[in-house]
């Protein structure tokens, strides 16, 4: 077990930083959790501005602005915004809950030659971050499971499926 960073491979990584993904959504692939988040342009430009989580009330302020972000993209029948937009409310619980749940940030550890995941140092329930993993969770989840996106979802998958049996 290791962190999925150990090995990237960039030049077959599935998004790309020279990508407009709004002006071509074709080249946008769902993924996996947050893959993607910090490299499609132009929503990392968009949202990652308003991505924090360093007390409960300023994660509050971070996710209801990108969740409105998020409603935004869909008024619009942007899915890959909205899809993004999704992804850091995700990326905002996972990192609030790595910070509460190890204070530097740090998971992973290689000092004995293989790699480990570091033990919980603090308390779960007390913790702000903790808070802060609780109000993006929140946010998240309204967001995987709003209707309209996973209308927009579906119909971009299909989209997709179809452009790969025409080429």
């Amino acid at each position: 077990m290791k962190p999925s960073y150990i090995g990237f491979e960039p030049r077959i990584y599935k998004w790309r930083t020279d990508v407009d993904y709004r002006k071509n959504p074709h080249l946008y692939e769902i993924g996996r959790g947050q893959q993607g988040v910090l490299i499609c342009e132009p929503y990392k430009s968009e949202i990652y501005p308003f991505w924090r989580f360093k007390t409960p009330q300023i994660a509050l302020k971070s996710a209801k602005r990108i969740y409105s972000m998020f409603l935004e993209y869909l008024d619009e029948g942007d899915f890959v915004g909205a899809d993004m937009a999704k992804k850091y409310l995700h990326m905002g619980f996972t990192r609030s809950r790595r910070y509460a749940n190890h204070k530097n940030g740090k998971k992973w550890s290689n000092k004995s030659g293989e790699w480990e995941i570091l033990p919980q140092e603090l308390d779960w329930e007390t913790n702000q971050k903790a808070e802060s993993a609780k109000v993006f969770y929140q946010y998240w989840e309204k967001a995987r499971e709003n209707k309209q996106y996973l209308k927009l979802k579906e119909l971009f998958i299909k989209k997709k499926h179809y452009e790969r049996m025409d080429s």
